[in-house]
């Protein structure tokens, strides 16, 4: 009886613990994240940058990620970004960010993600998409971000809040 107890033990246990190891958990997939781009989660410690596009200034939570974490090394960083698609705005590093891509199916306006492993974009609409990123940062508020970013190539500064 005492064996038999043992094991229904260690299979309930066992199973508690798998069940914590979920396709969810995995990603950080909770309410208050379930959007983020590649199921990263944000830095709850607060890896806050600034963006700044003219006199407009925005608040954004970096990734918590090798991607996030190499992006904030290179901080601060002035930018001229390209202007792509009437969605977006790109520039291109010279040297690799880590990456780790999935699709994300739908875009944020105000996410910050990395195509490939040396186009930084910046969208400012909301579509679907087929394309894999990996996520370096959303924007907190980007209410305002559209008009900011205009459509034309334009110069955005990133910094360490």
């Amino acid at each position: 009886m005492k064996p038999l107890l043992i094991t229904f033990i260690m299979i309930f246990s066992l199973s508690l613990s798998m069940s914590s190891c979920g396709k969810n958990n995995e990603l950080g997939t909770t309410p208050e994240n379930a959007n983020n781009t590649n199921g990263n989660t944000t830095n709850p410690a607060g890896s806050k940058m600034k963006i700044t596009i003219g006199a407009v200034v925005f608040t954004a939570t970096l990734s918590n990620n090798a991607t996030g974490n190499a992006f904030k090394a290179r901080l601060p960083l002035t930018l001229n970004m390209t202007e792509l698609n009437s969605n977006e705005k790109y520039f291109d590093f010279q040297t690799a960010l880590p990456s780790n891509a999935a699709n994300p199916g739908t875009i944020q306006t105000g996410d910050l993600l990395l195509y490939g492993s040396n186009t930084l974009v910046l969208f400012y609409k909301t579509f679907s998409t087929s394309y894999r990123y990996t996520s370096i940062a959303r924007i907190d508020n980007p209410s305002g971000l559209t008009a900011a970013l205009g459509n034309e190539n334009v110069t955005v500064e990133f910094e360490l809040e």
